[in-house]
């Protein structure tokens, strides 16, 4: 018998699992495999970017359903262009950036490469157009990775039946979700890669599971890596799981990144090998801990600026650091899970190992 929960008819998938990811390539494949391949769009600076990215996945995802996932803060701050934020980064963050390359070793770009812009997906003006490019599409779920979007984007997706997902740190930021009319929660721990909060997983999936479960299904994410992490979610009250960062070793990130030194980077990297920093986009993210995450620790290094700030800051010197060849100093926001990444295989193999722990820790339970 399949691991199966109400989830998957809410979503139209095989499996409750819902695999995050930056590559469309590695999004198509979990939605081929059964689960539901969910798009991060906060690279995309350029909507027809976008546009052409969920084209091809409309056309690769084997006809199985697919989500997209946007950083968009229910509140529309004040923002500029990116002129104008750009004046706001002081010199000194400049120069220590600057220099910390220069100290590391971390060749410039070739004369050829153009340097490229600030992700700037973090600003909501962005992330509303990816939102307006994600609508055009079949899409089954919009998540919000800063909470609950705004309310005429949850009434635009469920207008055209999309599914409105928000991640919550906390029992009550799950609360304010639900009462802003969000359909899923994911509770993300302080394990998980990227941004996260400050509880971790065993502690806050079931909180939130009690204060909102009975009203909307909750996804558990954050350090989930296999298939008895996957059951214990589900133990925990969760209706499945979210999970990012075991993606990043598969066949088809490797085959669209292009960066040896990442793969490297991770499959060398343990459980104890990440940190939670503000160096990334300016707000709390777990990522590879290195050197250059190191440098930031240092006595006299500047406290990182606010979002988006931050992540325009260091746009050009992650590009740099990514394509330096050098495994020691790779900026790439990671869970606590990557001690698990040890091997590259392909996505449809990493779900059925998925399945099959799961299926072999039902029955040493005595569940199947």
């Amino acid at each position: 018998m399949p691991l199966r929960t109400p989830l998957c008819d809410r979503l139209g998938v095989a499996y409750p699992i819902v695999g995050f990811t930056p590559s469309e390539q590695v999004a198509a494949a979990i939605s081929r495999a059964g689960g539901l391949g969910v798009l991060g769009c906060v690279r995309y600076n350029d909507a027809a970017e976008l546009d052409a990215a969920l084209d091809w996945m409309d056309a690769n995802a084997g006809g199985r359903p697919y989500g997209v996932d946007v950083v968009m803060p229910a509140k529309v701050p004040a923002e500029g262009s990116q002129l104008d934020l750009g004046q706001l980064i002081p010199a000194g963050h400049r120069e220590f950036v600057d220099l910390t390359l220069l100290r590391l070793g971390v060749p410039p770009l070739p004369a050829d490469e153009r340097a490229r812009d600030g992700v700037l997906g973090w600003l909501h003006s962005v992330a509303r157009a990816h939102v307006d490019v994600a609508l055009r599409h079949p899409v089954a779920l919009i998540a919000n990775a800063l909470g609950s979007p705004p309310d005429d984007v949850i009434a635009s997706a469920h207008d055209r039946g999309i599914a409105v997902a928000a991640l919550a740190g906390k029992a009550e930021h799950a609360v304010r979700h639900v009462a802003r009319g969000v359909d899923i929660v994911v509770a993300q721990g302080y394990e998980a890669g990227g941004h996260t909060g400050e509880i971790a997983s065993m502690v806050l999936v079931p909180e939130v599971v009690d204060a909102v479960g009975g009203e909307v299904p909750v996804l558990a994410a954050g350090g989930i890596g296999s298939g008895r992490q996957v059951v214990a979610a589900l133990a925990l009250g969760a209706a499945g799981v979210w999970m990012g960062s075991l993606w990043l070793t598969t066949q088809e990130y490797a085959l669209g990144s292009g960066v040896p030194a990442l793969r490297d980077a991770l499959l060398a990297a343990t459980s104890s090998d990440t940190v939670r920093s503000r160096i990334y986009s300016g707000k709390p993210a777990r990522l590879l801990k290195n050197k250059w995450t190191q440098a930031w620790d240092e006595p006299g290094a500047p406290e990182p600026l606010p979002m988006p700030l931050q992540n325009l800051l260091v746009s050009e010197a992650h590009q740099r650091l990514m394509e330096s060849g050098d495994p020691e100093v790779i900026p790439m926001p990671v869970g606590q899970i990557v001690g698990r990444m040890n091997s590259v295989r392909p996505v449809a193999q990493v779900m059925a190992d998925l399945l099959a722990e799961s299926a072999e820790t039902l029955a040493r339970l005595g569940l199947r």
